[in-house]
């Protein structure tokens, strides 16, 4: 098991050729792009999916990556998430570099000079006329923090320090020792945040690269010098370390942590080999570097920039802790910070299977893993604790990808007892930490009752989890549960309402109670939205009545052909709202269930619509500034369909298709972890050309507007000729496939 990091860290950039792992394309990653404008990414230095994220923690530290635009700075923590909407968790092990007295009441200082690049952030102290730059690695952290002249100078460690938010986080208990003069370690005990979670710990071991002249400690706020120690008594501890410093001195600082204990944090210290910031920065943009290189596009500056970030926000998490799980001892991968499946299964996690198949195949064995030792697979997990499931098992859907694109040495027979559980054992307690919520409904009256919150969500989301376990049972021959659950996959149909009429078309979802009777229209609208405790999640019916992933030649049929179906679409697309700069017509791009329904105009032979949508979204949605993501990130959803669409093709997620929309770039070339090249060509793309006129897979013509990802897992090319106007390309073609009505 302690190898298997050393493993991931190799295994992770497998494919990418010598020629070009020293292509520095970090110059087009700008971690500002979506840190206001509600994307809330991370900005602070990390690589990828590593366990340290470190950065400020600003303002009242309630927004969940940390940074916020214009608070003060309390100082630099070394754990965060990034892009989760509004839900908080981490910011432990606080550092800030000071002057004068400790007031452990507001210590926090104004910023100037604030600097993000990727692998480093820098910035000004006001209040102390310090200066901090910060680096890190997977599981260590280098602080750079620069001093006046004077003999009051201090750098102190608040282990009572955590971000907060309306799902508050509260501190279990904290402890410190100072070593010597020149190191430190201790722990911060947190619970709660946004998966409602029980405690977890980071323990932590720092060393200081020049002796104090003066180390105390705090516990509550009483600041005691000299003492060396502070136990656990629930209450925060903290430590400081004085220095006498010249003007311009620097202090440098490595920072190792760990879920587990003090020794790991100890030992993940040694990953940091120098005590040079710029040979530390150089090791994170290096492995930045390898992953970026493994797609390397020819466009114009600005929409490389979009790209390349992009790359960098979907590569943020979940996070690798192998190694560090505090709750049980195993072979397997672990990686937490699940951040929730229900946003990530949709691109993000497609992404990886694409482009890193192995750490895709080690987060599948790390769900398994969980389901064997805490009892469900997570729909999503922070702080090793599961929690919260917004509408489906969506780990399914993980499963079922998994297994049609060919993911090798996964335990699919274990994995399958897991996905059956989902839909038949209810979860005792909490009903949204894990399992699936109202399936007493489910399973007897084929839908999830008004009884039951989030119930519209929870039916149409978990038909086609049903349609991922009976994917995964036929594949293993097991032709009786497949069957089973293809049954059940259709369980959408009951709560269609073909009496609901709006804006020119009918059929819609419709809240239905338990007695079978519907909600009257003076109770329900098609557009109202809802959260948690509503009958819809984070939707509303027009929009989530197109969630029908795995089966949308029924769907087609349900809201009566395929002209029917276009105009909706076109409806859907164009129809004003009150709020333009969330909406395109009715169509959100900043919320996953609408992920998918650009391209569902290839169901029905128009993939010229889906050129248009796509086309547009991307050029008026996505950009570089700090606004520059459309809605949060949602641990890399956001970034991970801008780059599929760029690339010309999106995934229909737990099936083996890819819908093709409107290649972006005129050439990408991407570097497979089997040594292969992918190749995508497409001839004359600008932001006129944006329709296919022509195409080929692997050099033979391709007429149909979707293909299968055996199709280019082992390489090849796709070639594409652009016009600015539509084509009759792909309109006579196979259409993409459905569970019914295949190729109708």
């Amino acid at each position: 098991m302690k190898n298997r990091f050393i493993i991931f860290i190799v295994t992770l950039f497998i494919g990418v050729s010598c020629a070009y792992s020293q292509v520095d394309l970090s110059k087009y990653v700008d971690p500002y792009i979506g840190v206001e404008g509600g994307g809330n990414v991370f900005p602070g230095p990390c690589v990828p999916f590593g366990m340290v994220k470190l950065g400020p923690d600003c303002g009242n530290k309630d927004w969940n990556a940390g940074w916020d635009p214009t608070g003060n700075i309390h100082g630099f923590s070394h754990t965060h998430v990034s892009g989760t909407g509004g839900g908080c968790k981490y910011g432990n092990i606080l550092m800030l570099p000071m002057t004068g007295e400790i007031n452990l009441d507001d210590y926090s200082s104004p910023r100037s000079g604030e600097k993000v690049l990727l692998g480093e952030y820098a910035v000004g102290l006001s209040r102390y006329n310090t200066h901090a730059r910060l680096t890190a690695l997977s599981r260590s952290g280098f602080h750079e923090y620069t001093f006046p002249e004077g003999t009051d100078s201090k750098i102190i460690i608040d282990l009572g320090s955590f971000l907060q938010s309306h799902e508050k986080q509260m501190l279990v208990g904290s402890e410190v020792k100072i070593v010597s003069d020149t190191e430190v370690e201790g722990y911060s005990r947190v619970r709660g945040g946004w998966n409602e979670g029980g405690a977890y710990t980071v323990y932590f071991y720092a060393q200081f690269d020049t002796p104090a002249t003066e180390v105390g400690t705090w516990k509550g706020n009483k600041v005691y010098s000299g003492k060396l120690s502070q136990t656990d008594s629930n209450e925060k501890t903290g430590a400081y370390f004085k220095y006498n410093t010249t003007k311009g001195q620097k202090i440098r600082a490595k920072v190792g942590i760990s879920f587990v204990g003090l020794n790991k944090a100890r030992s993940n210290l040694s990953e940091m080999k120098s005590w040079d910031f710029q040979e530390v920065k150089d090791v994170a943009v290096d492995q930045w570097n390898q992953l970026l290189s493994k797609a390397r596009v020819t466009g114009t500056e600005e929409n490389k920039k979009i790209f390349y970030t992009a790359m960098y926000h979907s590569y943020l998490q979940p996070v690798n802790r192998t190694g560090e799980n505090p709750k049980w001892v195993s072979d397997e991968p672990y990686y937490d910070d699940y951040f929730a499946i229900w946003d990530t299964f949709r691109a993000t996690h497609p992404l990886f299977t694409l482009l890193t198949p192995s750490v895709q195949t080690d987060m599948i064995r790390s769900l398994i893993d969980i389901y064997k030792h805490d009892g469900y697979m997570p729909d999503a997990r922070s702080g090793n604790d599961n929690g919260r499931v917004q509408g489906g098992t969506d780990c399914d859907i993980l499963i079922a990808d998994a297994m049609v694109k060919g993911l090798k040495n996964i335990d699919y027979e274990t994995a399958l007892q897991s996905m059956v559980k989902n839909a038949e054992v209810a979860p005792g307690g909490d009903e949204r930490k894990e399992g699936r919520g109202g399936i007493a409904d489910y399973n007897a009256l084929g839908y999830v009752s008004t009884a039951y919150e989030r119930a519209g969500s929870r039916t149409f989301e978990y038909a086609n989890c049903d349609f991922a376990i009976a994917t995964v049972a036929s594949a293993l021959g097991k032709h009786d549960v497949a069957e089973k659950y293809y049954q059940r996959a259709n369980n959408w149909q009951n709560i269609w309402n073909d009496g609901i009429e709006s804006l020119g078309h009918k059929g819609f979802l419709w809240p239905k109670n338990v007695d079978g009777t519907w909600w009257p229209e003076d109770k329900f609208s098609v557009f109202t939205s809802g959260t948690w405790p509503d009958f819809l999640y984070e939707t509303f019916s027009w929009e989530m009545s197109f969630y029908v992933p795995h089966d949308v030649n029924r769907l087609i049929e349900k809201c009566g052909g395929k002209e029917k179906f276009i105009n909706r679409l076109d409806t859907y697309f164009t129809h004003e709202r009150w709020d333009q700069r969330w909406f395109m017509g009715l169509f959100q791009i900043s919320n996953e269930p609408g992920f998918l329904v650009p391209t569902f105009y290839n169901y029905a032979g128009r993939p010229d619509k889906t050129a248009e949508v796509v086309r547009k979204t991307l050029q008026t949605r996505y950009n570089t500034t700090r606004e520059g993501i459309p809605g949060n990130d949602d641990s890399g959803s956001m970034s991970s369909w801008y780059i599929f669409h760029a690339l010309g093709f999106y995934p229909n997620a737990g099936q083996d298709v890819y819908l093709i929309s409107s290649p972006l770039f005129q050439e990408v070339i991407i570097s497979l972890e089997n040594g292969k090249e992918l190749k995508i060509v497409a001839k004359n793309a600008n932001d006129k050309n944006i329709y296919i006129q022509s195409a080929k897979l692997n050099g033979q013509e391709l007429n149909r507007c979707w293909f299968r990802h055996t199709d280019i897992s082992d390489g090849g090319s796709l070639e594409f000729i652009m016009g600015n106007k539509p084509s009759k390309w792909g309109q006579s073609g196979e259409l993409p496939p459905s569970m019914s009505f295949k190729n109708k």
